[in-house]
């Protein structure tokens, strides 16, 4: 991405954010990859259902960052805890020398942090699954990243180059695991009471957490590249203040991908209308008048020109099964980011 012209980058960067909040992105996903069979989610997903949903997510995210930081998958680490595979799990196809150069000493330290705590969700929700954990499946770290920047308007879409590519990449990955965490915990039944065997919402809520704190240093770290605040790579620094462009480029496909693109928004309970939003500043009431707020928290459906819900929202299963697998409709697809689909009942 970095070796594109600014001026071209500034042209294709408009065009797509119109593209991708309209109808069009409905008909760009269409593009990606040869379709097989669609998402399938059962009616009432079971306590160990929903982990396993979890954990493909958590394989996918520690093969990210662990490629990222070290080159190699998140079973062959040596900075921290590696994972172990269980018998019968599939590959993770990334090009020949995946690994980020990092020039921004904080940056670097978030990607390695990240990478460990990725593992350990992998290995705590594994023992915590005990011999009902799904193995890793197939993961594409490779023509996905293409794929996907094609529809982004940047078709040499790599996040293992540049500081500024692997925040998006980060980007791309951690808001989804906010969302899909919040919404798996709305059906978990073992809370911890009286006659229970396990308290599995409470590591739950830890974990969605602790993805809140990556999906929050990432929006702040873009927003403060564009603001000059933060230094990233020479490499970057021509496309500062374009980073929220292709935030919000992101946030809207994600958007068209789950469904909600298009949704008339409203200040009832039921929190209807677009849930995916980008980096941005807005209006927002002030003692009787108005000032300006900076959106990091990627809180969704709103009534313009005010936010009135300061509630991070949460993602169904076959909303976030929409958005891996790149299609509208859950149809899995050979250039997702699950090749094959996730191992396990919902998938």
């Amino acid at each position: 991405m970095a070796t594109l012209e600014t001026q071209k980058l500034d042209s294709i960067i408009a065009s797509r954010r119109s593209l991708l909040m309209g109808a069009g992105a409905l008909a760009a996903t269409a593009m990606i990859g040869t379709k097989n069979a669609a998402a399938a989610v059962p009616a009432t997903p079971t306590d160990v259902q929903i982990l396993n949903f979890a954990l493909n997510l958590e394989y996918l995210e520690a093969q990210f960052y662990t490629i990222a930081t070290e080159g190699v998958t998140a079973d062959k680490a040596t900075q921290g805890s590696k994972i172990t595979l269980p018998t019968g799990s599939g590959t993770v196809t990334f090009r020949a020398g995946a690994k980020t150069t990092f020039s921004n000493a904080a940056v670097a330290a978030y990607a390695f942090e990240t990478a460990i705590e990725e593992r350990k969700h992998v290995i705590f929700l594994q023992t915590a699954l005990g011999s009902a954990a799904v193995a890793q499946p197939n993961i594409n770290l490779q023509s996905s990243f293409t794929t996907l920047g094609g529809l982004l308007g940047v078709p040499t879409f790599d996040p293992f180059t540049t500081d500024l590519n692997f925040l998006l990449g980060s980007y791309i990955f951690e808001d989804v695991g906010v969302t899909a965490y919040h919404g798996g915990a709305l059906g978990i039944t073992n809370k911890g009471k009286t006659g229970q065997t396990a308290d599995y919402l409470t590591p739950a809520a830890g974990i969605h957490a602790v993805e809140a704190y990556h999906a929050g240093l990432v929006r702040v770290t873009l927003a403060l590249f564009d603001a000059g605040v933060v230094t990233l790579g020479s490499a970057d620094q021509a496309l500062k203040g374009q980073a929220a462009g292709l935030a919000t480029a992101i946030s809207n496909l994600r958007a068209t991908l789950d469904g909600t693109v298009g949704q008339a928004p409203t200040d009832t309970a039921g929190l209807t209308g677009q849930d995916d939003f980008g980096l941005a500043t807005y209006s927002v009431p002030t003692n009787g008048t108005t000032g300006t707020a900076s959106r990091i928290l990627n809180q969704g459906r709103t009534t313009s020109p005010n936010y009135s819900n300061f509630i991070a929202f949460h993602r169904t299963y076959q909303q976030v099964l929409n958005i891996v697998y790149g299609s509208a409709t859950g149809a899995v697809s050979a250039n997702s980011f699950f090749p094959a689909g996730m191992n396990g009942d919902i998938k």
